[in-house]
């Protein structure tokens, strides 16, 4: 049986960690290692098949789908401090990118801003079209303001049986990140 969240039929969720402990020459983490962990959810597209000028089955509810990732990042973060954050969507190639995108607007984002706390800046977000296997690169930037360069990465996520929604974090900027600019503990301090 498919879970609901206020109208959604979720018949998946998709969760992926990694911790880094290296930068890619091999040098040890310059403090803690970094944490990125995604979320995704596989979620039954009423418009799937056709055109419709009025999308409220899926805008309507997002708040409650954003809060649900929320809760869960939360859960899979293991108390671990989330500084960074992105946001994607896939539509399955019977959608239309307007329903991608529904799941990339503030409704959806605000609650999972609110779980985090702070959370000042808007979160990055890609979207495309495709189907069972289709990869995307998850765009990160620091969640209280877009101007920490440290913060700028990527996570790649594959969604091997059905596209979806993903939202995705980490505990720290890059390793190593050394481009200067703005810098975390300026925002914190």
């Amino acid at each position: 049986m498919a879970e609901e969240i206020d109208g959604y039929k979720i018949r998946k969720w998709f969760i992926y960690g990694e911790e880094t402990l290296t930068n890619e020459t091999g040098v040890a983490a310059d403090g803690d290692s970094i944490w990125k962990i995604a979320i995704a959810a596989v979620i039954a597209n009423p418009y799937a098949g056709g055109f419709s000028e009025e999308l409220g089955r899926l805008i309507d509810p997002s708040p409650s789908l954003g809060k649900e990732f929320g809760r869960r990042l939360i859960e899979i973060a293991a108390g671990r401090k989330i500084e960074s954050y992105g946001k994607a969507c896939v539509v399955g190639v019977d959608g239309e990118y307007e329903h991608d995108n529904v799941l990339l607007t503030t409704a959806f984002a605000n609650p999972i801003r609110d779980v985090l706390g702070g959370a000042e800046a808007w979160i990055p977000s890609a979207g495309k079209q495709g189907g069972p296997g289709t990869t995307i690169d998850v765009p990160l930037a620091h969640k209280d303001t877009l101007y920490v360069r440290s913060h700028y990465d990527t996570v790649t996520v594959t969604f091997a049986d059905a596209p979806g929604p993903v939202v995705v974090a980490a505990t720290r900027g890059r390793l190593h990140a050394r481009l200067g600019g703005l810098t975390a503990e300026k925002i914190e301090g």
